[in-house]
């Protein structure tokens, strides 16, 4: 499960992704638009920033914007870059690897085997998943919805 720091950060993320180039967000306008806590919001920005996905500028028109563009910010690196690893057991993480203490055998431990083929498939699709296909997804489900509701409305 990720942790409400994560949810709060990819929210912030999809927000800044939505503003026009170049114009970013102020953190005022996250907080409000994303109903976000604004003592929590600007530490994890900074972490983002500090990850190198956000770009600051100061002052009266100041704010936050993306440095990269969305289709080139994937999912699992962004989500690590706020909740460290992301692997169910430290044997098989990428960036934390750590041999499991009660591990005779790693190459015939059944813990590790149950779990590997499940997160190699979780992390490829956090790895390839980017911020624009999720948010076109979103985008084409609320379509989807309206046109839905559109076919309701006009049957009656």
């Amino acid at each position: 499960m990720i942790s409400q720091r994560a949810r709060y950060a990819f929210k912030a993320m999809v927000a800044l992704a939505r503003a026009k180039p170049g114009e970013g967000l102020q953190i005022r306008q996250l907080c409000e638009q994303e109903k976000l806590p604004r003592k929590f919001l600007e530490q994890i920005l900074l972490a983002l920033k500090a990850a190198g996905y956000l770009t600051s500028r100061r002052g009266r028109d100041g704010g936050y914007d993306l440095l990269k563009p969305p289709d080139t910010i994937a999912i699992g690196p962004l989500l690590r870059a706020i909740d460290g690893p992301i692997a169910p057991l430290p044997c098989l993480s990428r960036t934390a690897y750590k041999r499991c203490d009660d591990c005779r055998d790693e190459a015939h431990c059944e813990l590790r085997i149950a779990f590997s083929k499940a997160y190699a498939q979780y992390l490829s699709a956090l790895e390839t998943t980017t911020l624009a296909e999720v948010m076109n997804s979103a985008s084409e489900a609320t379509d989807a919805s309206h046109k839905a509701v559109a076919d309701v409305l006009l049957s009656d």
